[in-house]
């Protein structure tokens, strides 16, 4: 009896120290197991997402560049056609972009859509630097026109006193020269200048586009300094016909060369945007190509861990139940 006894005693004992021990060992074990595979699918599963939607992103950029190569295409051969309107203008009225006049008018292009390169940002550096500039003594005074919504928006953080007209969404019908000729035509009505310097990126190639200003003066400075002698002396050769006054005629030279000098500009500036866009999309198909290759490979190496990570538990456990 007394060795029964002894014997029920030790069991109870044995069963009291050795019991809690299995139990945490056994907890610990599915609690560690749990929390290693939950890790391994959360990143993967972060990997794929992201995969994902750097694919979408590239398929937007890929159709993007697409579509602005077809508006190129449409534009381009308009903005080459148009170099013939003002290029008789010039030759007889000059371009002057030194001329001291005490009311000049920064007429800045832009687009109303980003995703185009430096474009706008470069037009708008080359107007704020026309703005600086001291054409005719401390009395001078400079007043913006906007035509676009990126240049307004970086425009009238710092110079909102100084915009006189702004206008937007120009390219939201296909560009003509009877709608050109309206917006000169409100520029003229509205604003008083002595001399109109036109803001805009000439197109050169689809990588390549050039910060260009052209300027148109007011009939009475054309007056003046073709009375003063320089480029426009030659104006008095030139005799006027059908009773028309000399300071009519160079009315409406100016106004019609103003027109003429704004559809270039817009058409050309067009062109600049699409071939930015272009290029912008193109480089960030590329980046994207790239990225995707970097996530790919990230993704199979965080798969691979995890397959051996499985793998080397399995063998341990089944090398422990041998053992």
């Amino acid at each position: 009896m007394a060795m029964a006894a002894s014997r029920c005693q030790g069991r109870r004992i044995a069963a009291s120290f050795f019991s809690p021990i299995t139990v945490r060992h056994s907890l610990g074990s599915s609690d560690r197991e749990s929390a290693l595979s939950g890790v391994r699918s959360i990143s993967t599963q972060i990997v794929r997402n992201r995969m994902k939607s750097v694919k979408n992103i590239q398929k937007i950029t890929k159709a993007m560049k697409m579509v602005a190569a077809s508006k190129l295409r449409a534009i381009q051969t308009k903005a080459e056609n148009s170099r013939g309107l003002w290029q008789p203008f010039t030759a007889l009225l000059g371009d002057l972009p030194s001329v001291e006049v005490k009311k000049n008018v920064v007429v800045t292009i832009s687009s109303d859509k980003g995703l185009c390169g430096g474009i706008n940002s470069t037009a708008v550096k080359t107007s704020r630097g026309l703005h600086k500039l001291n054409f005719g003594g401390p009395e001078t005074e400079c007043k913006y026109v906007i035509l676009g919504e990126k240049a307004k928006a970086q425009l009238i953080r710092d110079s909102k006193k100084d915009i006189e007209l702004s206008m937007t969404e120009l390219q939201k019908n296909p560009l003509n020269y009877s709608q050109v000729a309206m917006l000169a035509d409100d520029i003229l009505k509205n604003v008083e200048y002595d001399a109109l310097r036109i803001v805009y990126s000439k197109f050169e190639s689809v990588v390549s586009f050039i910060p260009s200003v052209s300027t148109v003066l007011s009939p009475e400075v054309v007056e003046r300094e073709a009375e003063a002698g320089g480029k426009l002396a030659e104006l008095d050769l030139y005799e006027v016909e059908g009773g028309e006054a000399k300071s009519e005629v160079l009315q409406n030279l100016t106004e019609f060369q103003f027109s003429c000098v704004m559809f270039n500009a817009v058409l050309e500036n067009a062109c600049s945007e699409q071939g930015a866009r272009m290029s912008a999309m193109d480089s960030s198909s590329r980046n994207a190509g790239e990225m995707l290759d970097r996530l790919t490979l990230t993704y199979n190496r965080t798969r691979q861990a995890s397959i051996t990570t499985e793998l080397i538990e399995i063998i341990s456990g089944a090398s422990a139940l041998e053992g």
